[in-house]
């Protein structure tokens, strides 16, 4: 069932979002070499804490997952794209970092991720990040009132086909609420004009995610969390929650 918000309701979720987007600016600043992720999951609890909002992903355990999620962030490093565990292992010069953060304020969630270079940064993984974030782009554009769910997948693709990149549909974006994972599922690819027509007050999380490399396979390490390419080809990730409004798109996780 895909639930309407409220305009109320979604300024709940915006100030979730503001704590989410808070949260990863303060990751950002601290990653350096030599910094551990489980130093950078410490920076985030504690925006949090400050904040009074509660980790969506603390205690998570999906099907797929062995175990519950050991930490407020995913840090995923150089080949893991997806729901890396915060370690004890410390970052290099020029890795890719990709990280990802989901809070809830008074029940209401928001979820958003982002990927940067630590030290010197590899000109293809900067083009990388960039391809990652056009598509979200695109996809945030073709969320309109009236547009389809296909439209948000189809646009998604688009960038990634152009750009040649690896692209899974197995993980993709979701609705959001009260839960961080809501119905409906948003692939990264799909056919334009298919799917859920979108409306006022439908709130989905928009999250492609690439490799450099043409595959599509990935294995999951024996923590049970951390994806990485099968290849072993680098990956970036990028996600915003989004309001569809009657004005069109509304960022709710704005940096």
């Amino acid at each position: 069932m895909v639930e309407l918000k409220t305009a109320a309701e979604i300024e709940q979720m915006r100030t979730a979002g503001q704590v989410v987007a808070a949260a990863l600016i303060a990751v950002k600043k601290e990653a350096a070499v030599g910094v551990s992720l489980r130093e950078l999951d410490e920076v985030a609890r504690d925006v949090l804490r400050t904040a009074g909002a509660v980790s969506l992903f603390e205690g998570y355990q999906p099907g797929f997952a062995t175990s519950p999620f050991s930490g407020v962030i995913c840090t995923s490093v150089n080949d893991a794209v997806l729901h890396g565990l915060p370690s004890d292992v410390r970052l290099a010069d020029g890795d890719l970092l990709n990280v990802d953060c989901g809070a809830s304020v008074e029940g209401w969630c928001a979820d958003s991720a982002m990927s940067f270079v630590v030290g010197t940064p590899r000109a293809e993984d900067l083009e990388l990040i960039a391809t990652t974030e056009k598509a979200l782009a695109a996809g945030i554009a073709a969320a309109v009132p009236g547009g389809r769910l296909g439209d948000v997948g189809a646009a998604i693709g688009a960038v990634g086909h152009a750009a040649g990149v690896g692209t899974n549909l197995d993980f993709g974006g979701h609705g959001i609420g009260r839960r961080m994972h809501e119905d409906p599922h948003i692939p990264n690819g799909g056919q334009p004009g298919r799917g859920l027509k979108l409306r006022p007050g439908h709130v989905i999380a928009i999250e492609p995610w690439f490799w450099q490399g043409p595959g599509t396979v990935y294995v999951i390490d024996e923590d049970g969390w951390t994806l990485r390419s099968a290849d072993h080809t680098r990956g970036a990730h990028a996600e915003h929650t989004v309001a569809i409004t009657d004005h069109g798109p509304e960022i709710l996780t704005a940096r």
